[in-house]
């Protein structure tokens, strides 16, 4: 049995944990974690505020063009590394070197490089999002079938056409995955590059409510800051799954 397309038992294990939340938050063992019902009560008042308006603002602006410049960059990168033995050997190294690299500590590099701001937020955010849809769409891309290629070369198809029609299509699914598990690891990104460049939008909010001990205020952030990302990731994983009848057309 489904609701909202979820099946109950993972919805009765959110329930679980939200009745054990409240509870330890009822008795009061600690001041670092409030009841839940008065999280959500605060979470309901901090929305609409102006404050959390304009830092929302800020956060959604250096998530987008950070993201942006990850598909952008990362996925013709892919391209080229699925389609060229050369290149492939050449920037493999790197990328799975950066993958699993703790980027958190080339935050100072980037702000001696480019100063304290909000261009520095967006590399950050970037820097976390790139390599991964770099990788997928590389794995897409070398299960494509040569058959394919090799018929739209036969029937004129020039490389910016075989770039379009065939490598981005027949890796859609491959695309897509490393962009949603890019775009989640771009959350991370875009909060620590706000907590340690600049300290504006969430990252200004989180470091004003824990300076303060405005605990209700922080997990209140924290959980719009979690619904957002698992909004997305849903989101990007339904059409995922919407486009992965076109692994189909890889089959040789």
């Amino acid at each position: 049995m489904k609701l909202f397309g979820y099946k109950l038992p993972m919805m009765s294990s959110l329930l679980i944990w939200a009745v054990l939340w409240e509870i330890v938050g009822q008795l009061d063992m600690t001041i670092l974690l409030p009841p839940l019902s008065a999280i959500l009560a605060k979470m309901i008042e901090i929305v609409p505020t102006t404050s959390f308006l304009s830092a929302f603002g800020v956060t959604a602006r250096a998530f987008l063009v950070g993201t942006g410049f990850a598909v952008a960059i990362g996925i013709p990168v892919g391209v080229l590394m699925g389609k060229s033995v050369l290149i492939d050997r050449l920037l493999l190294p790197w990328v799975n070197m950066f993958l699993s690299a703790p980027l958190t500590a080339l935050v100072p590099v980037l702000m001696v490089l480019f100063g304290i701001g909000e261009q520095t937020v967006i590399i950050t955010t970037a820097l976390f999002a790139i390599w991964i849809i770099v990788l997928d769409t590389r794995a897409g891309v070398k299960q494509i079938s040569s058959s394919l290629v090799e018929m739209a070369h036969s029937f004129g198809a020039s490389s910016f056409q075989a770039f379009f029609k065939i490598y981005i299509w027949a890796a859609l699914p491959e695309i897509l995955a490393g962009v949603r598990i890019g775009f989640i690891r771009a959350v991370k990104g875009v909060i620590i590059g706000q907590l340690l460049v600049s300290v504006v939008g969430f990252g200004r909010l989180f470091e004003l409510y824990s300076a303060n001990f405005l605990m209700e205020h922080f997990w209140a952030l924290l959980l719009v800051l979690f619904f957002a990302a698992f909004t997305l990731a849903e989101g990007l994983g339904y059409l995922e799954r919407k486009v992965d009848y076109y692994a189909a057309s890889r089959a040789p």
